[in-house]
């Protein structure tokens, strides 16, 4: 018995280090949050620890001869699933096949800069690499958008992609999702794995709702509720909201310098739950498509919900209870993703 499992070990194993590669693309490829990134899903840890891996690094023209620094290091890596990494300045190249496509690269905001045209500007950007999906990724591929403003650009993407549907794009709020979770914790003394079913609802930016009503706390072997676990309502409905909603800027303040290593875990984490699936009775946030949703969000916004993941589809947990603090917080993110949205969508008929 022990002989014939033996053999059939060897037979997975086999059939898995013969398992194709698959194309992931990250664009923004030499900056901080890509450097942050592309160790991980280069190991294993994002798609699978049998999966090989083709890295195509996008960026800038000028960014190459950096992009030419990381590409170096990423082969000194010596990392067993890497096969090939393929540095690029050009769209054709750079979204050829993609089974992941994951969107970091985006135009910041500078100093005096208007938000109106901060969006003009990353509408086309996101206009041109939404083209370039339809144009050559696979309509299967996976997309994540991540630079910022993330939900309006994701919705411009998928826009400017017809074919490849709506539901393989997503946007980034896990990082908010993982900041929520970890201020329980600490504020509960218990471990972050010990706090579950957080939700971050609508705009990745400072309207974001982080809600805890539904969250579930293992405190010391208890399970309670998040309130009963935090026993401070007032800090849930106040600085716990402020906090999780102003934490980019607070580490931009501190260290000079964007939350980097941060958001490459969230988007591991982000990728690995579309790819592996959620845990049974668990949910994530991220950034959706919005239609039809039980909850009164306004169709045609990538707006954040909770998820469950199942063979690569999320599904919209439905049926959770909103009293008026939420709806009020719930609306008020929408409002400024519907403002986003529309002004954005002129720029993109212009």
């Amino acid at each position: 018995m022990l002989t014939l499992l033996s053999a059939m070990y060897l037979v997975v194993r086999t059939a898995s280090a013969q398992a194709e590669p698959i194309r992931v693309l990250v664009t923004g490829a030499a900056g901080q949050i890509a450097y942050s990134l592309l160790y991980s899903i280069a190991k294993g840890d994002v798609f699978g620890k049998d999966q090989p891996i083709i890295l195509v690094l996008l960026d800038i023209t000028p960014m190459l001869p950096v992009l030419d620094g990381v590409v170096m290091e990423l082969q000194d890596c010596a990392l067993p699933l890497l096969r090939e990494v393929i540095p690029t300045d050009k769209v054709e190249v750079g979204f050829k096949d993609l089974d992941a496509a994951i969107l970091v690269g985006s135009m910041p905001r500078k100093e005096g800069m208007e938000r109106k045209d901060l969006l003009k500007a990353n509408v086309a950007i996101f206009k041109t690499q939404g083209e370039a999906l339809e144009k050559y990724a696979k309509k299967t591929v996976k997309v994540l958008v991540v630079g910022n403003p993330a939900n309006t650009n994701c919705l411009i993407a998928s826009k400017s992609a017809p074919s490849i549907p709506k539901e393989n794009f997503s946007c980034l709020t896990r990082l908010d999702h993982n900041r929520a979770r970890s201020q329980v914790a600490i504020r509960v003394g218990v471990p972050s794995d010990s706090v579950k079913n957080v939700i971050i609802w609508g705009n990745h930016s400072s309207t974001q709702y982080p809600d805890v009503h539904h969250a579930i706390v293992n405190n010391h072997g208890k399970e309670m509720s998040g309130f009963d676990a935090v026993n401070d309502e007032s800090w849930l409905k106040g600085d716990f909201i402020t906090t999780v909603q102003q934490r980019g800027a607070a580490v931009i303040k501190a260290r000079k310098l964007s939350s980097a290593m941060s958001a490459a875990k969230a988007i591991c984490d982000h990728m690995r739950d579309i790819w592996f699936g959620t845990p049974d009775g668990e949910w994530v946030s991220m950034g959706i498509y919005s239609t039809g949703n039980s909850y009164g969000v306004p169709d045609d916004l990538m707006y954040s919900f909770p998820v469950m993941i199942k063979n690569k589809t999320w599904k919209v947990v439905d049926g959770l209870s909103i009293n008026d603090f939420s709806r009020g917080k719930m609306d008020g993110t929408a409002a400024e993703l519907v403002e986003e949205r529309d002004t954005a969508l002129t720029f993109l008929g212009a």
